[in-house]
This record gives structure tokens, C-alpha cells and sequence, in this order.
């Protein structure tokens, strides 16, 4: 049953609309062209402003009687108060001043979200360049922000600052020809397209890259010079040791310690260790975890070839579409719109990842897309395509996240949120192990590769707790991953800096995966042969993208209505 009208109903939409308002490039990028002409509000000021808007806005979700309302409305609620906690707590830690990474800085989400914006109107086009106008804007006053952390005692650890510039440097040295600033998708069979081209080149050659100049000069002159060494990595070493616990409750809905999150990892990698080993002997032959590194990680026969570059995208879409051939047989809800799979784009290759997913627009103007990185086919292995694949697009990110923009009974907020981490990785994650329960993995050494993964995101709990919390080193986080993963060392650093760039997102994709298995789980025990995987796979995607404490709930609900039935 979906959310009834009324106040609630109004609230939710009240507070999506002000999340659009105040992220205008995240309402184009769903679809909504509104707000194509403003950009982002970064100051402490704007930040002060939403805060205060959010207060009052959850006692007032809080006063709605629901004690007799539907399920659905009840999860409107929660969904609604945990996200207005969390938008007051991200201002109250002042999160803002540490986005100066390479992962989720300012500038990196600039450039990243670029290639996928279009303009598919005249209005559109026009707005856009206006909004390319401010760009200037939006860094300079992020990097007002920057000082203030600095002033406070937050010193930026210094090899993520120096990730960053290398980000910066780069797209400063590219051409402006190639400009992503510049790149955009016109209208179609536009006779204003030329000129329109001629603003946004001028947009991104007098407003854009001085911009950068400016940031990167701030990052290279002022944060570089304060920044902490690689022995003192994380937010603990800066005395922010609450700010730490609350992005673990930020990223994964539940309040855990950082040592039982580490007692976790422990525990995970030494089962992952051991069923390695198993899978190694019928594998390789061999029941030693070091020589099952040595294959998975040096066996030129495990590579793809670079006389083959196309090779890992045909790889991605038979697994894709091998996924797609079953999927009735586990979900009774599917999503209508296509997963495309395409390789990423050339200009962006060498410095992407192996593989990411983004979803559709809501107006269905963009279908939702799994990427695959074929630059430089000959480092990547065959062994983990089958499990990346089923994790980016079908049954993981495209289902889950398709799915949830397609429940047009829910408020927006619900459909389109970019929130509750936990839930969105830890069912891509889930459903890598769900893919040998459907029978898609071919062989042994695409079992392998789904381990190998799982290992990676168990490691994330050891070493994120360690270096955040624990006093680890960032050699010391390197050196546990060197150990539990058949990886080159230049791939674990590159990990490694990730977790102290964005303290605690890392743990959600685990703790996520184990909540989903557990519900399942407790919901097989409790209704023996009224369990139905169908069902319950539907109940818990059916109120879109949901906190873990939620989710539980629903799964609740689910188990009596069956017991019920």
C-alpha cells in the first residue's frame, strides 16, 4: 500500500523540493530543469540557513500522528526524520571542510557529473551556460570553507591533498577542446548549437579554468603546507574522534563502535580466507592462500589481452544479459527501463574506475548505463568481470536503484535519494553472493573473483576503523590489504587514500551486505516454507532506497503479513 495524501505526504514533498533548491546540478541530473541556472550554495552561512529549515521541519514530522497509519506512512516518516538528522548533523560536524578530496571534493564531483549532463531544449542549453558562469563561485567559496577547517585545527591529510591536485593539475593541462565544461549534449538539429558551443567555451576558458588555477593554488599553497603525515591519516589524529562516529552512523544507519566494526572485518576476512582456499585447490590445485594470491595476481592467462580491448565490454554485456534471462525466477517486480552497458568514454578512461553505474533521469530522457573501463584491457582480470557486473547493473545498482525511481506512489524524496549508502552498496553487494544462488557464475575462478571482491569490502572495516580510530598508520592499512588481497600495491594505495578521503562511506558496503543476508536469514527461520525469495527480495526494494533500521522494519512487516497469509 503506498503513502497516503496529507500532511505527511506534503512535508515529504516539501522537503524535496528544498534538497532541489538547494542542489540545482542534482535536480538536472535526475531530470528536473528547474534550476538549471543556479548552482550550489556552499558557504557556512547557506549551510546555517538549511540547518534551521530542518530543524523545524522534523518536529513537525515528528508531531504528525501516525500511531494508526499504514506501514508506508510510518516508513515515509523515519525515512524523512533520519534524513533531516543527518543533513543537521553533517552541518553541525561541519563535513563541508573536508571536501577538498579526491573522491567527493568539490571539483571532483564537478567533473565527474559534467560528461552526464545535457540540454535538451533551447531553455535548457541557455541555463546551462549561466550556470557554468558560477562555477568560479561555487570553488571560491568552498575554498573559504577550507580555511576555516584549517583555522579550526582540521589539517587535511596530505596525500589526499595531493590526489587532489593531481585531479586539478590534470584538467587544467588538458585542451579546451576536450573540455568535459564543454561537452554537453545540445539540442537536437538546433541552429543555435554553433554559438551556444562558443559560449560555453568562453564559459570554461574565462570563468572555469581560472577557477580551478584559484583552487588548486589554495590546495598547493595553503592546505599543503598544514597537512598531516601518512603516519597520522585519519580524523582521529585531529582530535575529531565524534565527528568519526558520526559519519559511521552517516554512511551505515546504525549505531556501531569503530572496534566492533573492526572485530567484524576481522572475523569476515578469516571466512573469506578460508573458502579461498577451498575454491584455490579445485581451481589451481593448490590449498595454499599465498599460491592462490600468486595465480589470481601474475598468471598473464587471467588477464585480458590488449590486442582485445572491447573484450571486457562483451564479457560485461553476456554477463548482463545472462542475469536478465533469470531474473523472473527471483523477483516478482523488474524495473521497465533497459540497462545499457557502454565502455567509458575515451577522454575519461585512463583516470576512471574499472567499472561504475549511473541510473536513469526520471523523465526517462537518460536510461540507466553500467559502464566498463576498457583502456588498458591487458591489467584487468577476466575473473572479475562476472562479479562486477551482477554488483553495477543487474541485480545490483540497476535493479535496486531503477526500481526505486519507477515507485511514482512514494514521495520523491524516497525515490530519488542519494542517501542511505548502506542499503544502496549493501544490496549490490548481496546480490554478488545472490549470483551464485541464480547459477550465474560460470566457473571457479569467477567464484574466486566474487571472493576476492568480498574480501576487498571486509578489509574496508579493518582498515577504516584502524585509521580513523585505532591510531593505524596509512603503511599499516596497505600492508593489511597486501596481505588479504591478490592486488598490486599501487591499487591498494589508491584504495587506501579513498578511506582517508571519505572516513566511514567505506563501511557501508559490508555492513550492508550482512544486514540484507541477515533478514533473510531470521525471515527463512521464521516462516520455514512460507518463505518465498520473491517476495521478500520485492519487500525489500519495494519503498526505494530505505535506511538499514527501516529496512528492518519492513522486513518485519513483511514476515508477519506471510505468517499471516
Amino acid at each position: 500500500m503506498p503513502p497516503t495524501r496529507g500532511p505527511l505526504h506534503d512535508l515529504a514533498e516539501e522537503h524535496w523540493e528544498d534538497v532541489l533548491r538547494d542542489s540545482p546540478t542534482l535536480a538536472t541530473f535526475l531530470g528536473d530543469r528547474r534550476f538549471d541556472r543556479e548552482i550550489e550554495d556552499v558557504s557556512a552561512s547557506a549551510d546555517a540557513d538549511r540547518a534551521a529549515r530542518w530543524r523545524e521541519r522534523r518536529e513537525r514530522a515528528l508531531a504528525l500522528d501516525l500511531d494508526d497509519a499504514p506501514l508506508a506512512d510510518r516508513v515515509t516518516r523515519d525515512l524523512l526524520v533520519e534524513a533531516l538528522d543527518d543533513g543537521i548533523g553533517h552541518v553541525e560536524h561541519r563535513t563541508f571542510e573536508f571536501r577538498y578530496d579526491q573522491m567527493d571534493g568539490i571539483h571532483a564531483d564537478l567533473l565527474a557529473v559534467a560528461p552526464q549532463i545535457n540540454a535538451p531544449t533551447p531553455q535548457n542549453a541557455t541555463d546551462l551556460v549561466a550556470r557554468q558562469r558560477q562555477v568560479g563561485d561555487l570553488l571560491d567559496a568552498a575554498v573559504v570553507r577550507f580555511r576555516a577547517g584549517l583555522d579550526a585545527g582540521r589539517r587535511p591529510p596530505r596525500i589526499v591533498v595531493e590526489r587532489a591536485l593531481n585531479l586539478v593539475d590534470k584538467y587544467l593541462a588538458g585542451p579546451l577542446d576536450t573540455d568535459p565544461f564543454t561537452a554537453f549534449a545540445g539540442p537536437p538539429e538546433w541552429d543555435g548549437e554553433a554559438a551556444w558551443r562558443d559560449e560555453l567555451r568562453d564559459a570554461a576558458e574565462r570563468v572555469i579554468r581560472p577557477a580551478f588555477a584559484r583552487y588548486g593554488a589554495a590546495l598547493r599553497d595553503e592546505l599543503l603546507p598544514n597537512a598531516r603525515s601518512d603516519d597520522e591519516p585519519g580524523l582521529g589524529a585531529i582530535g575529531e574522534d565524534d565527528a568519526y562516529r558520526f559519519l559511521i552512523r552517516s554512511h551505515t544507519g546504525l549505531d556501531l563502535t569503530a572496534e566492533e566494526i573492526h572485530a567484524v572485518g576481522l572475523a569476515e576476512l578469516e571466512e573469506i580466507d578460508e573458502q579461498m582456499v577451498e575454491l584455490g585447490a579445485r581451481a589451481f590445485g593448490t590449498s595454499d592462500l599465498a599460491g592462490v594470491f600468486h595465480r589470481l595476481r601474475d598468471d598473464p592467462d587471467l588477464r585480458y589481452d590488449d590486442a582485445r580491448p572491447d573484450e571486457p565490454l562483451e564479457d560485461a554485456r553476456r554477463c548482463v544479459e545472462a542475469a536478465a534471462a533469470v531474473m523472473g525466477d527471483w523477483f516478482g517486480r523488474l524495473p521497465e527501463s533497459p540497462c545499457d552497458v557502454k565502455a567509458v568514454p575515451a577522454v575519461m578512461a585512463a583516470d576512471a574506475p574499472a567499472a561504475y553505474y549511473f541510473p536513469p533521469a526520471a523523465d526517462g530522457s537518460r536510461p540507466g548505463a553500467y559502464f566498463v573501463n576498457t583502456h588498458d584491457a591487458g591489467q584487468r582480470n577476466r575473473f572479475e568481470t562476472a562479479s562486477v557486473a551482477y554488483h553495477e547493473a543487474i541485480p545490483g545498482h540497476h535493479l535496486q536503484l531503477t526500481i526505486a525511481t519507477e515507485l511514482t506512489d512514494l514521495p520523491r524524496f524516497q525515490r530519488f535519494s542519494t542517501g542511505h549508502t548502506a542499503f544502496v552498496e549493501g544490496w549490490a553487494l548481496y546480490t554478488e553472493r545472490l549470483a551464485d544462488e541464480m547459477g550465474l557464475y560460470r566457473d571457479d575462478l569467477d567464484l574466486l573473483g566474487m571472493l576476492v571482491n568480498d574480501a576487498w569490502r571486509a578489509c574496508r572495516l579493518v582498515v577504516d576503523t584502524g585509521m580513523h580510530a585505532l591510531g593505524w598508520t596509512r603503511q599499516r592499512a596497505i600492508d593489511l590489504m597486501a596481505a588479504q588481497m591478490p592486488v598490486g600495491i599501487d591499487e591498494i594505495a589508491t584504495e587506501v587514500d579513498r578511506y582517508i578521503a571519505i572516513p566511514g562511506q567505506a563501511l557501508s558496503y559490508k555492513i550492508g551486505q550482512r544486514e540484507i543476508a541477515r533478514l533473510r536469514r531470521e525471515a527463512t527461520e521464521a516462516l520455514g516454507d512460507r518463505f518465498d525469495v520473491r517476495g521478500f527480495h520485492d519487500a525489500v526494494l519495494g519503498s526505494s532506497t530505505v535506511s538499514l533500521p527501516v529496512l528492518r522494519t519492513i522486513v518485519a512487516d513483511w514476515v508477519e503479513q506471510r505468517r499471516a497469509a
